[in-house]
């Protein structure tokens, strides 16, 4: 035990500030994994689903044997855990198919749908972020604040829903869900962005509204240089580093965010795939798609964290000292 803590000091030291981020991954997806054991073994029994009405005791006992479910729920854990680490969740209960090779084959759906959303929400919150914080019109500046906060308001299925009335039931220019041509990516994505972009707008504006006040724009006014230099070379360029970051937390949150939107949509990708599952008691499916999940958030941070790191010189100088 003593080598093991010494080990683990000197990988601390030898890794610095890495070492606690990528420790603190790991503690996030095994919370993660093991919350989905305990609320799955919650939801109730998958038995009854399985087998048709009127099933006898003998039936539902023998089945519950066959799945593993009859074992304590500690054994089960551990044969969870074990098979995890192994990327094996078992067959579904509903489809008889490996649980991740369901899973894996709805993710490439999602994340097109992420991409499309994330890419079209930071695009018009870095346009909105920019003219709440730079335009010359009070008006125009407050107006863009007002559109931002309703943004950030307004619940994503709701607007989802009322996308779908507008666009696809009253205009018709739109298909009111599932995958196909790109004109079926234009509302899911819209949905999944515009609190995107209303976050990132509100994000920038307070962060550019700071640069505004900081002595090295102030030095490159009195130097004479023109508006657009000192706004593209001195402000925006300090001003988007908190942008980064939240890009890459809304990066991670989207394929959980994904789920409602995707049932609204009737997108077949992971989050539809996992509402399914739960309604179903199909628990491998579920384990396994929350895992997915949940290492696609960590990663997706880990990196932004990184990234950061290097970007701010003041981030790297605190992690040095700690």
């Amino acid at each position: 035990m003593a080598d093991g803590w010494r080990f683990l000091s000197a990988l601390r030291q030898s890794m610095g500030p890495v070492f606690g981020t990528l420790l603190g991954a790991l503690l996030a997806v095994w919370g993660a994994v093991s919350l989905v054991f305990i609320a799955t073994r919650m939801i109730g029994d998958p038995t009854a689903l399985l087998l048709p009405v009127g099933a006898g005791a003998e039936q539902l006992a023998a089945l519950r044997q066959a799945l593993g479910l009859d074992r304590p729920l500690g054994v089960q854990y551990l044969a969870y855990l074990s098979e995890a680490l192994r990327g094996d969740f078992g067959q579904s209960f509903q489809h008889g198919r490996p649980a991740m090779e369901l899973v894996l084959e709805r993710l490439p759906a999602t994340a097109l749908l992420a991409a499309a959303a994330l890419g079209l929400g930071v695009g018009l919150g870095l346009a909105a972020g920019v003219t709440a914080a730079l335009s010359p019109h009070p008006r125009v500046r407050a107006g863009v604040m007002a559109l931002s906060s309703l943004g950030q308001a307004t619940p994503a299925f709701w607007l989802g829903v009322m996308l779908i009335m507008v666009f696809s039931v009253q205009l018709g220019w739109t298909p009111t869900g599932g995958r196909g041509g790109p004109e079926h990516l234009i509302l899911p994505a819209a949905t999944l962005a515009l609190p995107i972009a209303a976050g990132v707008a509100r994000l920038l504006r307070a962060s550019l509204v700071e640069v505004l006040k900081e002595d090295h724009v102030r030095t490159a006014r009195a130097k004479g240089l023109k508006p657009a230099t000192i706004a593209v070379w001195h402000v925006l360029r300090s001003g988007l580093t908190p942008v980064l970051t939240l890009t890459g937390i809304l990066a991670g949150e989207l394929l959980g965010g994904a789920v409602v939107i995707e049932t609204v949509f009737a997108w077949p990708g992971v989050g539809r795939l996992l509402i399914q599952s739960i309604s179903a008691r199909d628990f491998p499916v579920v384990q396994a798609a929350v895992l997915v999940i949940a290492v696609v958030y960590v990663v997706v941070n880990l990196v932004v964290d990184l990234l950061y790191a290097r970007l701010d010189p003041r981030v790297r100088h605190d992690g040095a000292t700690r």
